[in-house]
């Protein structure tokens, strides 16, 4: 069922892979599904110590304004303004062997990033927009190009952030107004099932493993398929981290690289919140060249959720599905 998938090599230089904090395309192990045409898995290609710059830039700066995140729906706007200050020290000095409670970090559920999404419409607007990071939107456009899909434009990211009890119901990402672009999926952390369904909700789903580094990508057929997280798992290596996490970053980074050095303090704080939880980073162009969104009317333009918003659920010993 799973055959070896061809990249497209000579699109990304090995300088702009590097630059990237990946290998060369040359050295990647890309694979398909049968009857799953446009769906890639990538095996962990980042270069050592470069999924810690990720790992970083989703917990000390993506959460940060004017990005929006799921505290954003019950607490005031200068309780969430710096949620890595805030928790850093609770994290630093936290047993996960005991009951203590959580800081706001590991209250992060969701972070929307460019065009953010709207969880109670499902879409997203024109006017609810902030800029796009330039380091993410390098990461995602060399690996959309080595994926076949020159001029890709990061334009709106999901961070999901989990725990051992959660989960990610069944779903399908089709609010983007132009489908012919893919989804690119990144995680790191701890590990966990994906399920890839169908185009119907009850065709039954193709199960797989997704280890800190793995990439997905869902183009073409597979662009709109259903699917789910149903668990989050120890990594498989029995240790605290996945071994690619606990490699040092080189000190001899390329010109123009998008990584940058992470200090062993803010690495510490990173290590012990990724002892329990994993992180995955979305990434979609949600217009084609030259489109526009339709106008609407009376809409406010924020674009925010309601408190109701089931998107990303944690599962409790009492019960199944237990909201935000």
């Amino acid at each position: 069922q799973v055959f070896r998938s061809q990249l497209n090599i000579s699109s990304v230089s090995d300088q702009d892979a590097y630059r990237a904090g990946l290998q060369p395309v040359s050295q990647w192990k890309a694979y398909g599904l049968n009857g799953y045409p446009g769906f890639i898995f990538i095996l962990n290609p980042f270069l050592p110590g470069c999924q810690r710059h990720w790992v970083k830039q989703c917990l000390k700066l993506y959460p940060q304004k004017p990005n929006v995140c799921n505290l954003d729906l019950h607490m005031a706007p200068e309780k969430t303004v710096d949620l890595w200050g805030q928790s850093k020290e609770q994290l630093r000095r936290k047993s996960f062997n005991k009951r203590e409670p959580r800081s706001l970090l590991e209250k992060l559920r969701w972070v929307t990033l460019g065009y953010h999404y709207n969880w109670d419409t499902k879409k997203y607007s024109a006017n609810h927009h902030t800029p796009f990071p330039s380091d993410l939107a390098f990461l995602s456009e060399q690996v959309a190009k080595a994926c076949g899909f020159r001029g890709f434009q990061a334009q709106a990211g999901i961070l999901n952030y989990y725990h051992f009890d959660s989960s990610l119901g069944i779903h399908v990402d089709e609010s983007e107004l132009d489908h012919s672009h893919p989804l690119l999926s990144f995680s790191f952390g701890q590990s966990s099932i994906f399920l890839l369904g169908g185009l119907k909700r009850e065709e039954a789903p193709t199960a797989m493993f997704m280890h800190s580094g793995d990439i997905m990508v869902m183009s073409g057929f597979s662009r709109l398929l259903y699917h789910a997280v149903p668990r989050v798992l120890p990594n498989p290596e029995g240790t605290a981290l996945p071994s690619c996490l606990d490699q040092a970053l080189s000190s001899d980074l390329p010109l123009g690289s998008v990584i940058e050095h992470s200090s062993d303090e803010d690495w510490q704080v990173c290590a012990k919140y990724l002892q329990s939880s994993r992180i995955n980073m979305t990434i979609r162009q949600v217009l084609a060249e030259g489109q526009k969104f339709p106008e609407e009317s009376g809409t406010n333009g924020k674009g925010q959720a309601s408190s109701k918003d089931s998107h990303h659920q944690e599962n409790s010993r009492t019960k199944r599905h237990k909201p935000n």
